[in-house]
């Protein structure tokens, strides 16, 4: 009988700049960035939802766009800026977009959330949003289950106002 044994390909080096650090790790690669994220680095906030792309709540930044998490490898990712929902707060002061999640009650379960806050940081970087239909339309990409979409709506006016008055 032949060998059954089935030996992986190595592993990589990959160079992850992520929350103004910067990590080496040791992946396979064919490791998403979300797991990269959870598995490797312990940076929980971004969650696993449908791991398909299709939810939003593994939504990040890099280079100051939104992505789906999931849908990216982690090696391809070298060399940019990430920005996880645990990166955004700085000096122990939430970024106004967390801030507005809390004025404006925007969440319920919580889940959804970081995928949130990160998409709407996206979509006011873009600079396309110009109408409600807009913002309903860009955001279709975050899929909230319990139904916060008013008050995230609400989150985007705000930022978008904030950004327009900088």
């Amino acid at each position: 009988m032949g060998n059954n044994s089935v030996t992986s390909p190595p592993k990589s080096s990959v160079k992850l700049h992520i929350n103004g650090e910067q990590k080496e790790l040791q992946l396979a690669p064919w490791t998403s960035l979300l797991d990269a994220l959870r598995e490797h680095l312990n940076l929980t906030g971004t969650k696993k939802g449908c791991d398909h792309g299709q939810c939003g709540a593994c939504t990040v930044l890099v280079d100051g766009k939104r992505i789906n998490s999931c849908l990216t490898l982690a090696v391809m990712q070298q060399d940019k800026e990430i920005t996880t929902i645990e990166g955004l707060a700085k000096d122990g002061e939430l970024h106004p977009v967390q801030q507005a999640f809390i004025d404006h009650d925007a969440f319920q379960c919580g889940y959804c959330t970081p995928g949130q806050i990160c998409s709407v940081i996206g979509l006011v970087n873009e600079g396309k949003a110009k109408s409600l239909d807009d913002i309903r339309d860009l955001m279709s990409g975050n899929v909230c289950r319990c139904g916060a979409y008013v008050n995230i709506v609400k989150v985007v006016q705000e930022a978008l106002e904030r950004s327009e008055s900088k």
